[in-house]
């Protein structure tokens, strides 16, 4: 019976993915911050759900989470990292940058590393990660959290690399880019190409089962992704 985690499963992508899973036949491990969402899980799926209230942020506690579902789950199959935060901070905010980096930079690299060590030693092993496509360039209004996506990026195409020196070629690294998607992470004002909450979790859960380096979602942002990659700063001020 496959397993797998995901960190950041109470509410919007995290959760809808731990339920496609949980239906598709898998043994879920979920954590968050929300005790009481957590137990909507486990009620509605009983022995398929292990969950674990968790706030990243706490690193020691993030390791001691990811080793008690180790523990619990035996071989894990699939790590999925959909815990993020994001505020519009202009004024730069130091509270609220700091929040960002602790979140997106510092947390998100240890659930990484630890899945990593996992998947090494067991021989496989498939690390998902919710990146966005803020990654791919700065922004006046939230300067921290377009960075920190940027950092994920670059941080997972490094595993990448060194999966590929993994004997048997079967640990996967996926880095997932949404645009923007209706939930609570969704910043700013002019949201074109606004995505469902429900599209946006079946585009994804497609390129998972599809062990995809990278997918954009919905599809149409990779177009945006390629006019971002060559339009120059001075025009990319005017808009961002």
């Amino acid at each position: 019976m496959p397993t797998a985690i995901v960190f950041g499963a109470t509410s919007g992508i995290g959760r809808e993915l731990a339920e496609f899973l949980i239906k598709d036949g898998y043994t879920v491990g979920v954590t968050g911050r929300r005790e009481s969402l957590l137990n909507e899980l486990q009620v509605e799926f009983r022995k398929k759900v292990v969950p674990e209230v968790l706030d990243v942020q706490y690193l020691d506690k993030t390791t001691l989470v990811f080793d008690r579902l180790k523990s619990a789950l035996g071989p894990i199959d699939l790590v999925i990292h959909a815990a993020g935060i994001g505020y519009e901070n202009p004024e730069l905010n130091w509270e609220e940058e700091h929040d960002t980096i602790q979140t997106n930079v510092l947390s998100a690299t240890l659930i990484y590393d630890l899945s990593f060590h996992l998947f090494k030693e067991q021989g496989y092993g498939h690390l998902v990660s919710i990146s966005s496509i803020a990654s791919l360039r700065g922004n006046r209004h939230s300067p921290a959290y377009f960075a920190s996506k940027a950092y994920q990026v670059n941080y997972l195409e490094s595993l990448y690399f060194k999966a590929k020196e993994i004997k048997g070629g079967k640990v996967f690294v996926t880095d997932i880019r949404p645009g923007y998607v209706d939930t609570r992470m969704a910043l700013g004002n002019d949201k074109f190409w606004m995505s469902t909450l429900e599209k946006a979790s079946k585009q994804i859960y497609r390129a998972i089962k599809k062990k995809k380096r990278r997918a954009y979602i919905t599809r149409r942002w990779l177009l945006i992704s390629w006019v971002l990659k060559i339009v120059p700063s001075w025009l990319i001020k005017k808009v961002m």
